[in-house]
């Protein structure tokens, strides 16, 4: 094992050391830093769970994952943070461009005291990018073939292509669909395959895409400049894509269209999924809605007979997902209509009935959910 001590450059911007070539940033899963922990504490928040009850519209775990730079906050999260603290929401935005800030002391109280194996976590690099390298070289290797063929749901996929674990702390069943996916018969081929892979150059166009410290640095520089100036005009903004973009990058986003109207996708794909494109029919838009809001019409009852086929749904993506509500989730050939749950941690599950399906919301980036906030019923 290798302690942190021992990595080279571990400052701002440069936490990157070189193991035979590969760019290993230790801080490649935080793409929000930010001041909401020490302001937390500053204004009588020891723990963040009294915190987490004093603003009911962020899940705990959400929460969490904002406080430790995981995830990039929505403008309205923001504000929601801000006002339970009594600070203007632009005082938890950090400068990471700043004189002074370092990203090793902003993440340090974050971290759980283990060692770091800087040998694990050159490896977790470069197998995020020999699965990037995998997809990008087979065009039927999509996200769905990927999980109905080899049993690995596409928040994970989205993990392993962002080296967010180490291979050690992913549990049996995404092993063995890495596994199947690689076509090996266990840990020890896969590694071999993996470092053949990396000899060969093959992986190199895809390393600076899972770690990078100017990549990531540029990444938190852009959202934080857009979510403060998302603040000042009162917007409510989006976040853009995080690192799993460049996994659903293939469906388009909304089309913004005159307040008056908004579109409407209809047309059914299999899986339960319906287009992201929009067909000619064209609703009125309700008054509370962003500029980004559009409409779905039900082909199939994928929630079962409490929500019959042709229902109408107006979702909102500048809005946030909440326990008991219904939420659209994009996914590469299009959105797939999930209902929310709290689950057991406190965060929130999607599912549908009509096909078989659940996933964690928390875990998935703020830029792919779409909450509906209006159903009209035929």
């Amino acid at each position: 094992m290798s302690s942190i001590a021992g990595v080279a450059g571990v400052g701002n911007g440069a936490a990157t050391t070189v193991a035979a070539t590969v760019p290993v940033d230790l801080y490649r899963g935080i793409v929000f830093p930010n001041h909401m922990r020490e302001l937390r504490r500053a204004h009588g928040y020891a723990k963040l769970l009294p915190l987490a009850a004093a603003i009911p519209d962020i899940p705990y775990i959400r929460l969490s994952k904002i406080e430790r730079g995981e995830v990039v906050a929505r403008p309205e999260e923001l504000r929601h943070i801000a006002a339970a603290l009594g600070i203007a929401p632009e005082t938890l935005l950090i400068d990471p461009d700043a004189p002074g800030f370092d990203i090793a002391r902003w993440a340090e109280p974050f971290r759980d005291g283990s060692d770091i194996d800087i040998a694990e976590e050159r490896f977790a690099v470069l197998l995020g990018a020999a699965v990037r390298a995998l997809r990008a070289n087979d065009a039927a290797l999509t996200i769905a073939a990927i999980e109905r063929d080899h049993g690995l749901p596409p928040v994970n996929l989205s993990r392993l292509e962002n080296a967010q674990k180490t291979f050690a702390r992913w549990n049996g069943s995404v092993r063995q669909s890495l596994y199947s996916l690689f076509g090996v018969s266990g840990e020890a081929a896969l590694r071999a395959l993996i470092e053949d892979r990396h000899r060969s150059g093959a992986l190199d166009a895809f390393l600076s895409s899972v770690s990078d410290p100017a990549e990531r640095l540029a990444r938190s520089r852009d959202r934080i400049a857009e979510l403060r100036a998302a603040l000042a005009s009162g917007q409510p903004g989006t976040a853009r894509p995080g690192r799993a973009a460049p996994v659903h990058a293939t469906v388009p986003a909304p089309t913004n269209v005159p307040a008056a109207t908004i579109p409407v996708y209809s047309t059914g794909l299999p899986g339960g999924l319906i287009a992201a494109e929009a067909t000619s029919e064209q609703v009125a838009a309700p008054e509370n809605v962003s500029p980004q809001a559009f409409a779905v019409r039900t082909s199939r009852a994928t929630l079962g007979p409490g929500l019959p086929v042709q229902t109408l749904l107006i979702a909102d993506p500048a809005r946030s997902p909440s326990p008991g509500g219904l939420v659209l989730l994009r996914e590469e050939q299009g959105w797939r209509l999930l209902a929310i749950e709290s689950n057991r941690s406190g965060g929130m599950t999607g599912f549908s009935l009509h096909p078989e399906y659940e996933v964690p919301l928390d875990d998935c980036d703020p830029a792919r959910l779409a909450p509906v906030v209006t159903a009209t019923f035929p």
